[in-house]
């Protein structure tokens, strides 16, 4: 297949890039500077610059883009950048693949989103029948979702991936905490009962590839590992798998201080179950999140 990808050099992005070039599969790289490689092509979501002669004929475009939750403490300015970063981009792709012709439209549209789409949910079960929630990274995923809607009005399949704590050694939000556990400074964080929607690097791909292939499947998809657990349990886990001691709780106010208001997002509770992907008979590499774990961290398992 023939597949588009914008952020293709994020976290998630270059994995998958990896894994969907094992595959066998013809990747065009859409980046906002200048060419390096024959597969990449240029845009410039800011100025509204897309050359759709670059998606038409594409089977798969699948969107990533947008800068990390986590790379900066959140003030006004990154808030804006936050949300810029993947409102703009995601309704220039979704605007340009409906006006391509129609039998040059690709036959699927996977757009990142976020579990922050359900906000804070205390111990309630969320899926992907359940309401959005209040707050700013709540909102800015409605936006984000909502920014598709011109690919699903021109009848192309959109399938919004809700992803949780997508769990490797080498980025992401498992960072942190492995070098906190590597210090001798693991706890619980906050109380350590607000849940954890956790999903191993090898599940997220795989949903990503059985989501392409399953032409049934369209709307959100909670992509998350089917047995959430609570902060204090993952911190154990990642205990024993690291084999150190995690009794050292950390307060909220502590987070607050080294990471601004997005610690209030980070410890939002997502209590979030992959009800799409099981109902449609996805079978996860890791049920437990030791198991997740484990592969992340062993190098002969990644």
């Amino acid at each position: 297949m023939r597949i588009v990808l914008a952020g293709a050099s994020g976290f998630l992005g270059t994995h998958l890039r990896r894994a969907l070039a094992a595959d066998g599969h013809e990747l065009v790289r859409l980046v906002r500077r200048p060419p390096a490689h024959p597969d990449e092509y240029p845009w410039d979501p800011a100025a509204g610059s897309l050359d759709a002669a670059v998606l038409s004929g594409a089977d798969v475009v699948v969107n990533l883009a947008g800068a990390g939750v986590e790379d900066k403490r959140w003030n006004d300015a990154y808030r804006r950048r936050l949300r810029d970063s993947r409102v703009r981009p995601t309704s220039i792709l979704a605007s340009t693949v409906a006006g391509l012709p129609a039998d040059r439209r690709p036959r699927v549209l996977v757009n990142a989103s976020a579990v922050g789409y359900y906000g804070h949910t205390g111990d309630a079960t969320v899926d992907e029948s359940s309401p959005a929630g209040g707050g700013f990274f709540a909102e800015l995923c409605q936006a984000w979702e909502g920014a598709t809607d011109p690919a699903r009005d021109a009848g192309i399949r959109v399938v919004l991936l809700r992803t949780g704590l997508v769990l490797a050694a080498d980025g992401g939000l498992l960072r942190p905490f492995v070098l906190a556990t590597r210090l001798f400074a693991g706890g619980p964080l906050a109380g350590g009962r607000w849940w954890m929607p956790w999903i191993s690097m090898s599940d997220w791909i795989g949903a990503l590839r059985f989501l392409i292939d399953h032409d049934d499947l369209a709307g959100p998809v909670n992509v998350v590992g089917p047995d959430p657990v609570r902060n204090k349990d993952f911190t154990r886990a990642l205990g024993r798998t690291m084999h150190r001691p995690t009794p050292w709780p950390v307060p909220r106010v502590a987070l607050r201080v080294l990471l601004g208001e997005f610690a209030d997002e980070a410890l939002a509770s997502q209590r979030a179950v992959p009800t799409a992907l099981t109902r449609a008979g996805y079978a996860f590499d890791h049920v437990s999140v030791e198991e997740a774990l484990r592969a992340a961290l062993t190098p002969t398992a990644r």
